[in-house]
């Protein structure tokens, strides 16, 4: 456990810096300087994880996603947190969603393994990102034009997240934050937020007050500063979710996210 923890704190520690380093190519937002997208954390290629050709060119925005949403991949919870395993959960994702739900690529524009290695998801999504635009993805029925999603690995109903998992996942958020210069107290949601589903697990789900909070702190240390003022073109449907009190010391900005209990299940038909 001592040497995962001082893995990510390497990891996380190399970021900032990485953050830091571009500082001088930015641009201002809300009096609040953001670093450009060429920061970004060690990611794997679709030619490195040996993805399948997608069944036709994907469709690129130009412009950024608003909100970031958080899946889990309802996948057992594996203790192999190899490369190479990580490569053959990208692999088996990118096969059912093309074989199985009839999807012409894997649906998330990013994968995150157990292990903590993160790989690219649907094609075009890392040169988009880089760019400021949005590969539209197949990850959440209705919103897939103005979001950008996050496959984690694993169930999380009831379990917990491992560590080189949620040390990647701040990492990612903390480089598309800075990448579309979203705030991370509104752009970070969980599935459910928008679709009717358990994803991303109850347990996952109470932790994004926390994601955000270290995903904010990423950012300041890098900038010295505070994010800028939110956008919320889109928020979650019904006006807003509530988080019952007593599970989480959250900020008030987050009463507004739900936390229910849905029937699991992967939703078909979000898209192409």
């Amino acid at each position: 456990m001592a040497a995962i923890v001082r893995e990510g704190t390497l990891r996380r520690d190399v970021l900032r810096g990485m953050l830091g380093v571009v500082a001088a190519d930015v641009m201002m937002a809300g009096g609040m300087m953001w670093a450009n997208a060429d920061a970004m954390p060690r990611i794997y290629t679709r030619r490195e994880w040996g993805a399948v050709p997608s069944r036709r060119p994907p469709r690129v925005l130009d412009r950024p996603p608003d909100h970031i949403i958080v899946h889990h991949t309802a996948t057992p919870n594996v203790s192999d947190l190899s490369r190479r395993h990580a490569f053959s959960l990208s692999r088996a994702i990118q096969r059912d969603h093309m074989r199985n739900q009839g999807w012409d690529d894997i649906g998330e524009q990013l994968t995150i393994s157990r292990g903590g290695h993160v790989m690219e998801g649907r094609a075009g999504s890392l040169p988009a990102i880089r760019q400021g635009r949005l590969v539209v993805g197949a990850q959440s029925l209705r919103h897939n034009d103005h979001t950008i999603g996050i496959e984690n690995e694993g169930t999380y109903l009831e379990d917990d997240v491992p560590g080189r998992l949620w040390d990647s996942l701040v990492d990612v958020c903390a480089w598309l934050c800075a990448a579309y210069r979203l705030d991370p107290a509104v752009a970070i949601v969980g599935h459910r937020d928008y679709n009717d589903t358990d994803c991303p697990g109850d347990v996952l789900y109470r932790r994004l007050p926390r994601l955000r909070t270290e995903v904010e702190r990423v950012l300041e240390d890098a900038h010295h500063g505070g994010p800028p003022p939110g956008r919320d073109p889109h928020p979650p449907p019904g006006g807003g979710p509530h988080l019952p009190p007593g599970l989480d010391d959250d900020p008030p900005s987050d009463e507004r996210r739900r936390l229910t209990s849905h029937r699991h299940r992967r939703l078909r038909g979000h898209g192409r």
